[in-house]
């Protein structure tokens, strides 16, 4: 199967890889240092992999024809706030960047950079009047000038992942640098950041810097345009934000500003620049020194004082998005809602773990889901941990073991699995020992792969659907309403060894990663499968092999997704290859493949986006 190119980006298609620095060929990074003669017949997985990277790009095709204009801007009414507001453009087409850096064609590059540069452009000159900070523009420099780090966490994820696919554009790097500069006072306008007290002043920060006022029904809604209210006889659509309790104080720093530190990382991945590492490290390192000093319990306000619980009356798990946000119903039971305080604490902390490799950052977040389980009851038969903590203790119990076609779902934690694909611990294995791609990698569960891939092919066909079914006008449709018909959390698993990163903005952890050596370009040949069969604590078993019968392929492969690995060794068909580097170079024969065991040591490089060929040795602490 092979994605079919829509007929209004042919016409473009050589000035758009001109203009996003393609370059085509065959070009050879090095000579080869493994050969694989061995014949293979294709894998059904192998063949389902290409199927579904082709299945993804041409649902994205179809959804870029029906939503997206010739200057990249979405066909809706671009609206202000956390229910739809510009973050829902983007996350709609988040797969993108990966898809490409999987393999996938350069028109899926070319059509997220048309929606990146048109969203960008769209929402600069939408207006919301009664918002200050968004009365000149939606966006100002080029990003949210103010908002909850929930949403603008969803609506950068897919920028930091353009990193995996072009770090050499320019524009790139020069707004890296400038977002960074937002949150370490390099930006007169946007002083966001204590120093001295190590905080991000307030829940509602961005490019204009922090609000420190309370927050009004406009600051989360926006206008409450008629077309955006819900049926007749009931309340207007903004006065859910006060029914709910977000109209109060947002002053002082909550751990969901842990997203923020993604900006600095993608500075220094770019530049390697020490005073973005140094940023992270330090604001990271005030929130582990937080937490170890509240009995292991992330605060989910610390004062403009420095000061944890500083502006709700000294309790740590007070605020908006807090640990108690959204207490106990009326009746006296538990009302669930979403923790949002674990979404920034999982990327936060695991960057730090990627640029130093200590384990302490691994040990904060794992203290934290000890206290929850710590709480744990047992209700109707089942096992359930609490999400939330208030006056009176843990509540809001959910059982965390619900999973959803192979996925954590998001009331459960996927920090379970970041932790022990971090660390390998078998201490860590029991809290996700039933998780269906880790019993895939203890060898329990053979049928996962296709299984998994079915299930993201069957989302594509379902969002299609929805799409085709979406008969509203642009006066009527609304970001969050326009179906995210992408689906590639099997293809994180099996082909890069990583959990699904998730949609708020975290960096990628994997194993490894590939290139195409003859391309010269991020990604698997065309034809080339690879599989991540086991993960273990000494390095991580691959399996390559080239479905094509006539042409042999050339890949680069390289042990996490930004070098932070080192490959000791590799052996293949019996045969031991000393490495020691972050990158080996593969060939498959026409037809062939093998198992490739990988010695590796994790986390011992400085992270890059640098491509293989652009850097010449691997860096260490």
């Amino acid at each position: 199967m092979t994605a079919t190119v829509p007929n209004w980006k042919k016409p473009r298609f050589a000035a758009i890889c001109v203009a996003l620095g393609f370059m085509t060929g065959s070009l050879t990074v090095a000579k080869p240092a493994i050969e694989i003669t061995t014949p293979m017949p294709p894998p059904a997985w192998a063949l389902a992999q290409w199927a579904l990277i082709d299945s993804n790009a041409e649902a994205a095709y179809v959804a870029g024809d029906k939503y997206v204009d010739v200057r990249g801007w979405m066909r809706i009414t671009p609206n202000w706030g956390a229910m739809d507001g510009p973050d829902d453009v983007t996350e709609t087409y988040r797969d993108l960047p990966i898809l490409y850096m999987l393999g996938g064609p350069p028109e899926i590059l070319a059509l997220y950079k048309k929606i990146w540069e048109g969203h960008l452009d769209q929402f600069t000159e939408a207006r919301e009047p009664l918002v200050a900070a968004a009365k000149d523009g939606m966006f100002y420099r080029e990003f949210c000038p103010q908002l909850d780090w929930e949403h603008t966490g969803e609506g950068m994820a897919p920028w930091y992942w353009y990193g995996l696919a072009r770090p050499q554009d320019r524009q790139y790097l020069i707004r890296a640098r400038r977002y960074a500069g937002f949150y370490m006072n390099e930006d007169p306008e946007a002083p966001n950041y204590d120093p001295e007290k190590k905080i991000i002043r307030s829940l509602f920060n961005g490019s204009r810097g922090p609000l420190l006022t309370p927050a009004t029904e406009y600051h989360w809604g926006g206008n409450p345009r008629p077309r955006h209210d819900p049926r007749p006889g009931q309340p207007p659509r903004t006065a859910r934000w006060t029914r709910m309790g977000y109209t109060v104080n947002l002053s002082g720093d909550h751990p969901q500003n842990m997203l923020a530190t993604n900006l600095a990382m993608t500075a220094y991945m770019l530049t390697g620049e020490e005073k973005y590492r140094n940023w992270i490290l330090e604001y990271v390192d005030a929130w582990v020194d937080r937490a170890a000093r509240n009995g292991g319990n992330l605060p989910s306000n610390i004062g403009l004082d420095g000061s944890i619980g500083g502006e709700w009356d000294g309790k740590w798990w007070g605020g908006v998005y807090g640990w108690n946000f959204r207490p106990k119903s009326a009746d006296g039971s538990d009302n669930p809602g979403n923790n949002y305080v674990m979404r920034g604490a999982r990327v936060g902390f695991g960057i730090a773990f990627m640029l130093t490799g200590d384990r302490k950052y691994v040990n904060t977040l794992r203290a934290q889901i000890e206290n929850m389980y710590a709480a744990q009851k047992v209700i109707d038969g089942r096992l359930m941990v609490p999400h939330k903590y208030g006056d009176d203790g843990w509540y809001a119990y959910i059982d965390n073991s619900a999973r959803r076609g192979g996925n954590v779902n998001f009331w459960s934690l996927p920090e379970l699995t970041d932790i022990y694909t971090w660390t390998l611990e078998e201490a860590d294995l029991p809290r996700v020992a039933e998780e269906p791609w880790v019993r895939y990698l203890k060898g329990e569960d053979p049928n996962f792969p296709m299984e998994a891939m079915a299930y993201d092919l069957d989302v594509i066909r379902r969002q299609v659907q929805k799409l085709r079914e979406d008969s509203r006008t642009p006066d009527t449709r609304q970001a969050p309403h326009m179906p995210v018909v992408t689906s590639v959390s099997s293809l994180h698993n099996l082909m890069l060894g990583a959990n699904d990163p998730g949609s708020g903005g975290n960096v990628v952890h994997a194993q490894v990663r590939y290139f195409d050596a003859g391309e010269r370009r991020p990604g698997l040949p065309r034809g080339v499968g690879a599989l991540v069969e086991k993960v273990r604590p000494g390095g991580v078993t691959v399996v390559l092999v080239n479905t094509n019968p006539v042409e042999s392929r050339e890949i680069v492969v390289q042990t996490g997704a930004y070098a932070e690995h080192d490959a000791v060794s590799v052996t293949v068909d019996g045969k031991r290859i000393e490495v020691g580097d972050s990158k080996f170079t593969v060939r498959l024969d026409a037809g062939a493949g093998s198992r490739l065991s990988i010695q590796m040591k994790r986390y011992v490089n400085q992270p890059t986006f640098a491509f293989p060929w652009d850097r010449s040795g691997s860096g260490g602490f």
